[in-house]
């Protein structure tokens, strides 16, 4: 709402999920000498539960009126944080009961929070490093640590940390949300910043009290379709066995890695090694990671996040004077940038007509180039 999220609005696509029992509003506090907007859900007492299977809240948002993106997007939170549930009680997701979030305020909170992504066009969302807090909370199973079991078990694999403050700064709702529908950690992304948003908790710490939520837009003017955020991962390995390497990039390939290199370098003591850098989506950081560390002989890396852009990709079949052969085209916003023909074609075609290679795949481009004249740069 601090984003610019209309109260009125918020409150009108809440009530598609036809529910009645509390109110919700908003109220401008000062945390620590700082404005930020305090989000306020107020259930009825009858309405109140001390735990919810998670089968009801899926028949209740699935059977809402809401958008149907804000519906799976909603239930999905809802499956990561029933599986967290399930995982620290020992029992199964469809037999979780969601005994501290499973209220009709934390509905109202996750689905209140995916119609604020969808509301605001946020395509892409990242979390910075996570203060958990310390000490202890009172939970239905009694007085736990913080974090709370299933709140450490939905960022698994996710960088937290405690700044030593004695309070939960982080619930499970709020871990799931995160999980859900960010891609996940990365420094500040560059961006052109329009908006600001401080978010306002209920209570009094040492430090500010306040989520601060950043919107912003691509640099350069690059759509989306052309930039992304990248994970890049690089180690430096001087023992292992290059046969070892070809095993390890199918793998990579095969889960999802976008490019793979092996660059030869002089490690220390001048001993010849090999930079192995792999490029992958955000999301599959942690699982390349560990790729590395089980197929190879490095024990650590080095990651960032990286802008990446990409010129769009299709494939053309052209007819030439020595037969059909498909071609990768390259387009950047709206041109053709590069036309490459298809290797095997032209190996075909040559073999076929005793011709030589290059004459075929230079023929190819030029017919490539003489068709699409008005797309090239």
């Amino acid at each position: 709402m601090d984003l610019g999220l209309p109260l009125e609005v918020l409150r009108k696509e809440l009530s598609n999920l036809n529910i009645d029992g509390y109110q919700m509003d908003r109220l401008e506090v000062l945390k620590a000498g700082l404005r930020a907007t305090k989000a306020i859900v107020k259930v009825e007492h009858s309405h109140e539960h001390h735990a919810s299977h998670i089968g009801d809240i899926y028949q209740t948002i699935l059977e809402s009126s809401l958008d149907e993106e804000i519906k799976t997007k909603s239930v999905m939170v809802f499956e990561r944080l029933a599986a967290a549930e399930a995982s620290v009680h020992g029992t199964t997701v469809d037999g979780a009961h969601l005994h501290e979030v499973g209220a009709l305020d934390s509905v109202i909170d996750v689905v209140g929070a995916v119609i604020g992504f969808k509301w605001l066009g946020i395509d892409h969302a990242f979390f910075s490093k996570i203060n958990v807090g310390a000490g202890t909370v009172k939970c239905a199973h009694g007085i736990l640590p913080v974090p709370a079991p299933a709140t450490m078990e939905l960022l698994r694999g996710k960088p937290i940390y405690s700044s030593g403050v004695e309070a939960e700064l982080i619930t499970p709702t709020g871990a799931a949300i995160l999980t859900t529908l960010c891609e996940g950690f990365s420094h500040m992304p560059d961006m052109v910043v329009s908006s600001i948003g401080y978010g306002a908790g209920e209570r009094e710490l040492e430090t500010p009290n306040i989520l601060r939520v950043t919107l912003g837009e691509r640099p350069s003017g690059f759509s989306d379709s052309a930039s992304t955020l990248v994970g890049v991962i690089e180690t430096n390995i001087d023992d292992m066995n290059p046969q070892l390497y070809d095993y390890m990039i199918s793998l990579a390939l095969d889960r999802g890695c976008l490019d793979i290199g092996i660059q030869p370098i002089n490690m220390k003591k001048n001993r010849p090694g090999s930079c192995l850098q792999i490029i992958c989506p955000v999301e599959k950081i942690e699982e390349m990671a560990r790729l590395i560390f089980t197929q190879t002989t490095a024990i650590g890396l080095r990651w960032r996040i990286e802008n990446r852009i990409v010129a769009q990709r299709s494939i053309e079949e052209m007819e030439t004077k020595f037969g059909m052969i498909r071609i990768k085209i390259a387009r950047f916003q709206g041109r053709i940038v590069n036309v490459s023909p298809e290797y095997e074609d032209c190996k075909e075609l040559a073999q076929r007509s005793q011709t030589s290679i290059k004459k075929i795949m230079s023929e190819a481009v030029r017919r490539c180039e003489e068709i699409f004249s008005e797309e090239a740069t």
